[in-house]
């Protein structure tokens, strides 16, 4: 069975700072027709930055569940701009450190059942503080941590670290490592 839905319309839900919703009418394989809410997002980039054998931690509030959670800095890429230099920039601005060599670890998809989101995972290692940090966007309020390796595998484990793009990006670094 050839595995693709044809779109037969689209209708705009909602249209947002970061994201755009769409309802729309599909014609499945089998003939049959379905409708999809798709979320589309400009994309992002995820940095998971070394200090020695710390990882550079954020933590904010995140108001979609109503709590604080640990995570590696990341953010939105601007229209236009170059993924490795969104990554610089976002390390600057959520953590005050940057990185002369960035190394692409790769791409992944949040939420493919509704959601068109690519985080694009970068690895920067050594890492040193800058004499000029960049502002953080005005919404902003972010917390930096230090965090020992296996101090993090243990946030993992424990559920004190959820976010996905965090366990995604060190699990692939410690995979690298072995």
């Amino acid at each position: 069975m050839k595995q693709h839905e044809k779109t037969l319309s689209e209708k705009l839900i909602h249209k947002g700072r970061v994201i755009t919703v769409y309802q729309e009418e599909v014609l499945l394989p089998n003939g049959k027709v379905s409708t999809r809410d798709i979320v589309r997002h400009k994309g992002a980039c995820a940095i998971l930055a070394t200090v020695e054998d710390k990882i550079i931690m954020i933590k904010q509030y995140r108001k979609a569940l109503d709590k604080v959670i640990y995570e590696i800095p990341a953010g939105g890429i601007e229209e236009g701009e170059d993924i490795a230099l969104c990554a610089k920039r976002e390390l600057n601005e959520e953590t005050g450190y940057e990185a002369e060599n960035l190394q692409y670890l790769a791409g992944m998809v949040t939420s493919p059942g509704f959601c068109d989101e690519v985080i694009h995972v970068y690895l920067a290692e050594n890492v040193k503080k800058v004499i000029e940090k960049a502002p953080c966007d005005e919404d902003e309020f972010i917390e930096v941590y230090l965090i020992q390796q296996s101090h993090v595998e243990e946030m993992i484990r424990s559920g004190e670290i959820i976010d996905a793009k965090t366990i995604c990006a060190y699990s692939m670094y410690k995979a690298m490592r072995s």
